[in-house]
């Protein structure tokens, strides 16, 4: 497939606004690929260049890819960025610069799609000191020869942010309807395989192949999220549930195989090196083949420390030595996903307990069943005595789902409401604060969308403003005055009074007094809150209010 023909299916996509139009228009394509073909296409056509597993990154920031940009369109680095700010679309003024060069340039070789993967490949495989270097030449012969079209979508992808609207899910009935299996052994693939490329090019050998999916050590599947909700809800529909502890630190997935192990962050980023401790314990801990799902805190004097303190240990990348002898870090185990080279995720909890209990000697997280609500308000009570966020409430007969957020894991904690949300502009701030952001966009997600929520400009610290400045400095794509738009990289987690109805924002939302609550930089993009669940909590909310004035 030619890149200009994918770029061609891009604009299509872009200009369509029916979701069933958008997965016809992908099914479409997708029948007539080659085998090498058809990997690259989905992952590009969700935005992504590597498999959800892998952490391989790119390694190109806004600055750089601007710099190969006004190389190629033979302008000024700043014109670039002007035109990036009067547009408010890296695609679009690529394709603009490129259409005045392109009235200059007799010749192109054509790009293919496959060609530009393996080239991002190339790129994302560049290291050392002239890194950099190299990687804007790279850049440079990738848009040099693309047309204006090919360059909008180029360069989208290249910041992993390709503003189409194709999410996940679309792309699953696309792949479903394309080879005609059924779209519920797609999204079972997925789970396992963690990486939509893949899962397509075994959907066109057929529903057997995907029915024989097996997760694979070493490839880090999605982690099973949780949401809202009651002890008295839980209890009234599903009677005997389980409570475990809610811990404050990082969720990770151990992966062992022989003597072999690595640890996985909530990101799926490979954080061994930075915790060897925590490898050493669980290796000790068992003698099997496994992947486990738990959660490190960070232990001082015996009570445990906050979740900053855990982050500090996953980002850490030198004197890990010194680091561990200053903070001890614990980790709680609470379920397993594979187990001997048997996949596990298929089977109720209560199942996957007993398996857990009976391969791993040590550090498996208490957990209370039970259908009185007195037994499950007391672990609640134990778990906030012992400096716990709180409980999670799961139910026994539930099946490990990676990357949902349903009803089958819900937490209860005492603090505000709170939401995880993507930064994707900001503010300068005044006076003391001018030479950092201020005020923060912060998006919730709706099928591949960020959909503006709210602004935060409460609950920083100066440490914190300024250790968000480091983070963000880099990823500005446009500037209008004060305002700044960002490539979407950082999550924070957002507090708030109530959620209200409102025009001022996209979404139909607005969130009353919000407030900075911490960093989630264990999370990545795709985690955070989509519009469905804020409209679900809006409902909450407004029963609630109906039943106390009742």
């Amino acid at each position: 497939m030619l890149f200009m023909d994918f770029s061609r299916c891009c604009e299509r996509l872009e200009g369509t606004s029916g979701r069933l139009d958008m997965i016809d228009i992908i099914a479409q394509e997708l029948p007539g690929l080659t085998d090498e073909e058809l990997p690259v296409f989905v992952r590009f056509i969700m935005g992504r260049i590597f498999a959800d597993w892998s952490s391989r990154k790119l390694g190109i920031g806004p600055n750089l890819l601007f710099e190969a940009i006004g190389a190629v369109a033979g302008v000024p680095k700043e014109r670039v960025v002007g035109k990036i700010n009067s547009t408010g679309d890296v695609g679009q003024a690529v394709e603009e610069l490129l259409s005045v060069k392109s009235q200059m340039t007799f010749f192109h070789e054509e790009l293919d799609l496959v060609r530009v993967y393996t080239s991002l490949i190339g790129i994302a495989e560049m290291e050392g000191k002239k890194s950099q270097r190299e990687k804007l030449l790279a850049v440079r012969r990738l848009l040099g020869n693309a047309h204006p079209l090919e360059g909008r979508y180029l360069a989208r992808i290249m910041l992993e942010e390709l503003r189409i609207g194709v999410g996940e899910g679309s792309v699953r009935e696309a792949v479903a309807k394309a080879f005609r299996v059924d779209s519920a052994l797609v999204e079972h693939a997925q789970q396992a395989l963690n990486d939509m490329g893949e899962v397509a090019r075994l959907a066109k050998i057929g529903p057997d192949a995907l029915r024989d999916v097996q997760i694979t050590p070493f490839h880090p599947v999605r982690m099973m999220l949780a949401q809202q909700g009651s002890i008295s809800d839980m209890i009234e529909e599903h009677g005997e549930i389980a409570a475990e502890f809610k811990y404050d630190g990082s969720r990770f997935q151990f992966h062992k195989k022989g003597n072999w192990a690595r640890l996985y962050s909530r990101r799926l980023e490979d954080v061994t090196g930075a915790l060897p401790d925590v490898i050493q314990q669980l290796l000790a801990a068992t003698d099997h083949d496994v992947i486990l799902d738990g959660e490190v805190i960070a232990i001082k004097d015996g009570k445990p420390m906050p979740f900053q303190s855990v982050l500090r240990r996953f980002r850490r990348r030198h004197d890990v030595a010194e680091a561990q002898e200053a903070i001890a870090m614990v980790p709680n185990v609470f379920d397993i996903l594979w187990l001997d080279g048997e996949t596990l995720i298929d089977l109720p909890l209560l199942e996957r307990r007993l398996r857990l209990e009976a391969v791993v000697t040590q550090y498996v997280a208490p957990q209370v069943r039970g259908d009185d609500p007195e037994v499950i308000t007391k672990t609640y009570e134990d778990a906030l005595a012992a400096g716990h966020e709180g409980i999670m409430i799961k139910v026994p007969s539930s099946p490990y789902s990676p990357g949902q957020r349903g009803k089958n894991w819900i937490k209860i904690k005492p603090e505000v409401d709170t939401l995880d949300l993507a930064v994707i502009g900001a503010e300068w701030g005044e006076g003391k604060r001018a030479h950092v952001f201020g005020s923060f966009l912060v998006a919730c997600q709706d099928a591949g969308k960020l959909v503006p929520l709210s602004r935060v400009a409460t609950g920083f610290s100066e440490e914190q403003l300024a250790e968000v400045y480091e983070l963000l400095k880099d990823s500005v794509l446009k500037t209008s005055g004060k305002e700044v738009t960002f490539e979407p990289s950082l999550v924070f987690e957002v507090g708030y009074a109530e959620l209200q109805a409102s025009s001022n924002y996209e979404g139909g939302f607005a969130l009353r007094f919000p407030r900075f609550i911490r960093l989630r930089d264990d999370k990545d993009i795709s985690d955070i809150e989509t519009i469905g669940s804020v409209r679900e909590r809006y409902k909450r909310q407004a029963n609630t209010a109906q039943a106390y004035q009742k």
